[in-house]
């Protein structure tokens, strides 16, 4: 019988942990069974100060490190937030802030770069610029392949790989467009993040949701886990509204169409396994990010209970679709113990 595909499984666990502390996600992780996560919201001393990770001090990424070694975890992604600003310095209905390519270069740029490297991952995750609200992101397709080539590039000078994740009110909203953006900037260290529910909170049906994937799959370097229940009764404007989003649900009972996606992803998940692994990634990632008590446009939030709801419905539809995933076992705790 011929073996499944399998894939990493991965999550952020900042959405699990009531006050961000460090202590608090991974240990929140050990107890879901996972291995990886992608640091984005995090307290690490516990002092009740949270940063994001890109801002920590070489200390509190020294001790972060050492947790990671404790507790047997390691990093899948910066969860970082390079292109959520402006593309252009224009006015428009949003509030979002202009940083000059320069500026923005040197500055988070920078930042994310020296926090992979000091937690040893290959990938940063990242977004493809807010172009002026309500207008069509195609006419922005080439202003925004100006401001993501460089980045890219800089990531390549340090053996870095850079996600760009689907997301509404950008210029990479759909799967449609992330493509054009992957095939535009023609860089082999970038790859695309596909996210189901960053899709359906647009009013996207099912069908609609797997023919973006398929539309960027052949870019796909890993997939964000949310789903989302569209609400019929709002009437959709064009523009998601992301503070106010709050039909988040598990991944195998919303309107993304997951079981879908997962029986296509099946099909070419050898292929885009061996494409990661020859750029230097353990495999292909699953990240949950379920949303399950509220998320906005820079984070979300679940609660331990929340996560242990997504990460089952998450393995529920993996296992109806035949693809294997590993959590952590008896043997992994023998490991552990020095046996």
């Amino acid at each position: 019988m011929p073996q499944n595909p399998s894939i990493i499984l991965s999550a952020f666990a900042d959405e699990g942990a009531r006050y961000k502390t460090a202590l608090e996600q991974m240990t929140a992780l050990a107890a879901l069974g996972l291995k990886y996560y992608s640091p984005r919201f995090i307290d690490v001393p516990g002092t009740g100060k949270i940063e994001h990770v890109t801002e920590l001090s070489d200390e509190n990424l020294a001790k972060l490190a050492q947790m990671h070694a404790d507790y047997g975890i390691s990093v899948t992604s910066i969860g970082a937030r390079i292109g959520k600003v402006k593309l252009l310095d224009v006015p428009d209905t949003s509030h979002n802030k202009y940083v000059a390519p320069a500026d923005y270069l040197a500055g988070e740029v920078a930042r994310t770069i020296r926090v992979a490297k000091a937690l040893n991952t290959k990938l940063i995750r990242g977004f493809s610029f807010y172009h002026p609200a309500g207008e069509d992101a195609w006419k922005y397709v080439d202003q925004a392949v100006e401001r993501l080539r460089p980045i890219v590039d800089e990531c390549a000078k340090h053996g870095l790989i850079f996600g760009l994740e689907v997301e509404p009110n950008l210029v990479g909203q759909n799967g449609h467009l992330l493509a054009a953006l992957a095939e535009r900037v023609q860089r082999d260290n970038m790859v695309c993040i596909f996210d189901g529910g960053n899709l359906t909170c647009q009013n996207l049906s099912p069908m609609q949701v797997l023919a973006e994937f398929i539309a960027v799959r052949d870019h796909v370097g890993w997939i964000h886990i949310k789903d989302y229940k569209v609400d019929t009764s709002l009437e959709w404007t064009g523009v998601v509204d992301e503070e106010r989003l709050k039909n988040f649900v598990p991944a195998n009972i919303g309107d993304s169409g997951h079981e879908a996606i997962f029986r296509h992803l099946r099909e070419h998940l050898p292929a885009m396994t061996a494409r990661m692994q020859k750029l230097g990634v353990p495999g292909f990632f699953l990240e949950l990010e379920p949303h399950l008590k509220g998320g906005g446009q820079f984070g979300g939030y679940s609660g331990p209970d929340g996560m242990g709801v997504g990460l089952r419905a998450l393995c529920s539809a993996l296992d109806y679709t035949h693809i294997d995933y590993e959590l952590r076992s008896m043997d992994d705790i023998r490991k552990a113990r020095g046996f």
